[in-house]
């Protein structure tokens, strides 16, 4: 068995936010992310290289919130995808890297055909 060790295990928010924008795109109906402002109104799909660029993770008292800019997948419901997308990252968060969790947001940036 494993040896516990004593102390406290911090995470850095961009790590939480490599985890989430992994989880996303594994999300049925999630095309991509996109970053928070779309200067041109026109919302581009980020590579997976800088996924992080489309999730806002901050600390508040209770626990991470966390904010995501999507584009989904036309066709598709935006509400069920956006409701198994927080379902997906709330599950990652709180079953992997054991943080409290205080929300999961989604903003969907667009909708686009899946290539």
């Amino acid at each position: 068995m494993g040896t516990q060790i004593p102390g406290n295990l911090h995470v850095a928010n961009d790590v939480l936010a490599d985890m989430v924008g992994n989880a996303a795109l594994e999300c049925y109906g999630i095309v991509g992310m996109t970053a928070p402002t779309a200067a041109d109104g026109i919302a581009k799909i980020l590579p997976t290289s800088r996924l992080r660029r489309g999730v806002v993770v901050t600390t508040t008292e209770t626990g991470v919130h966390v904010e995501l800019y999507v584009v989904i997948e036309y066709g598709t419901n935006i509400n069920t995808v956006s409701q198994n997308l927080i379902d997906q990252v709330s599950f990652v968060l709180k079953e992997y890297a054991r943080v409290p969790l205080d929300g999961v947001e989604v903003h969907v940036q667009g909708v686009k055909v899946r290539r």
